[in-house]
C-alpha cells in the first residue's frame, strides 16, 4: 500500500500569485460596460436639474423632427367624414330629385295629400254646420222629442250625398279624367246652398232676436268652407294630371290610348327626327347590341329619348318592315 506524502502549505508568495492569475482571467473573460453603465457614468457628477434640462432637450429634438411631416394633416377627422357622407347624400338626393320617376312620385303623393286634407277639412265643415242646421230643422222642438232628434239627421244626410259627388270628382280627377257633368255641379251647389241657408236664417237681421255679426259669420264659417273646397278642389287636380315629369320632349306619362286608332304610323310631333331615322337608328343600336332584337317600346323610348307615341311607332316599324 502507498503511502501519500503531505500537501506542502502554499506560501504567502503562491498566495499572492494565483490571486494575480484569477484577476487577470476575470478581466479576460468579463463583458464590456453595457451602454446603460456608461450612460450612467457619463451622468456621474450631473444633478438632478442638468438631467431634466437634457431630457427637455432630447424630447424637442424629436419633436421637431416629427412636426415635419404632414402625415397627420391628411387624415380626415370624424367631423370632415360625416361633412362629406352628408355632401355625397345631398347630391345624390339632388340628382334623383331630378329623376322624372321621382318627380311622377312625389307629384302623385302631394296629390293624395292635398286630396285628404281638401276631404277631411270638407267633412269637418260639413259637421260643424250640423249644429245650425239641426236648429232650423227642429224649429222650436222641445228638447229631446222625436222632432228635435231627427233634426240632428238633416245635415249628414246631406253632407253625405254631397261627399258622394265630391269623393268621385276627386277620384276622377286625380286619375286625369276631370267630372265636370252640369247636372253634378248643380247637385254640388244645391247641397251647399242648403247648407248655407238654413245655418244662415236663424241668425239674419229682421229674423234673430238679437242680432249679431259675429254669430252670423260663425255659424256661416263651415258652408264658405265647404264650397271654397268643393270649388278648389277640381281646379287643383286638373292642374296636376297637366304635369309633364319628363325632360324636355322626353315626357314620363304614355299617352292616352284611343279606339279606333288609323293604322298609319303618327308623325312625331315637333321639328325632331322623323320616323324613318328614328328607325333607322334603332336598327344600328339592335346591330351594335344595345337594344334586343325585339325592344319594346319603353326601351326604344329610353334609347332614341323620343315620346312614348314614336317609341310605339318605331316599335311597330321595326316589326313590319325588318331589315
Amino acid at each position: 500500500m502507498s503511502v501519500t506524502s503531505p500537501t506542502p502549505e502554499p506560501t504567502p508568495e503562491d498566495i499572492s500569485q494565483g490571486l494575480a492569475a484569477l484577476e487577470r482571467h476575470l478581466a479576460d473573460v468579463a463583458p464590456s460596460a453595457t451602454p446603460a453603465t456608461s450612460s450612467a457614468a457619463a451622468d456621474d457628477g450631473a444633478t438632478r436639474r442638468v438631467r431634466r434640462l437634457r431630457a427637455e432637450v432630447a424630447e424637442a429634438h424629436l419633436l421637431a423632427d416629427l412636426q415635419g411631416d404632414d402625415a397627420p394633416l391628411l387624415v380626415d377627422t370624424k367631423r370632415v367624414r360625416r361633412r362629406r357622407k352628408a355632401a355625397q347624400e345631398a347630391a345624390r338626393l339632388h340628382v334623383l330629385g331630378q329623376d322624372p320617376a321621382m318627380r311622377a312620385w312625389q307629384a302623385a303623393r302631394m296629390r293624395r295629400v292635398l286630396v285628404t286634407c281638401a276631404m277631411v277639412s270638407l267633412t269637418l265643415a260639413l259637421a260643424w254646420s250640423t249644429a245650425g242646421v239641426q236648429r232650423f230643422a227642429a224649429d222650436g222642438a222641445e228638447p229631446g222629442s222625436p222632432a228635435w232628434l231627427f233634426a240632428w239627421l238633416v245635415e249628414p244626410f246631406m253632407s253625405m250625398a254631397l261627399l258622394v259627388v265630391v269623393g268621385a270628382r276627386a277620384y276622377l280627377g286625380s286619375r286625369g279624367a276631370a267630372l265636370t257633368d252640369r247636372t253634378l255641379v248643380r247637385i254640388e251647389w244645391l247641397f251647399l246652398g242648403l247648407t248655407l241657408g238654413m245655418n244662415a236664417w236663424p241668425y239674419l237681421p229682421g229674423v234673430a232676436e238679437s242680432f249679431s255679426v259675429s254669430r252670423l259669420v260663425l255659424h256661416l264659417l263651415g258652408p264658405v268652407v265647404a264650397v271654397a273646397v268643393v270649388t278648389a278642389l277640381p281646379i287643383i287636380l286638373a292642374a296636376f294630371t297637366r304635369l309633364d315629369h319628363g325632360t324636355a320632349g322626353t315626357p314620363l306619362t304614355g299617352p292616352s290610348y284611343r279606339a279606333n286608332v288609323p293604322t298609319q304610323h303618327p308623325r312625331p310631333r315637333g321639328d325632331g327626327p322623323d320616323l324613318t331615322d328614328l328607325t333607322a337608328r334603332a336598327r344600328r343600336l339592335i346591330a351594335a347590341g344595345e337594344l334586343p332584337a325585339d325592344p319594346g317600346a319603353d326601351k326604344i323610348r329610353r334609347a332614341l329619348r323620343c315620346g312614348m307615341d314614336t317609341a310605339r311607332a318605331v316599335r311597330d316599324s321595326l316589326s313590319t318592315d325588318p331589315a
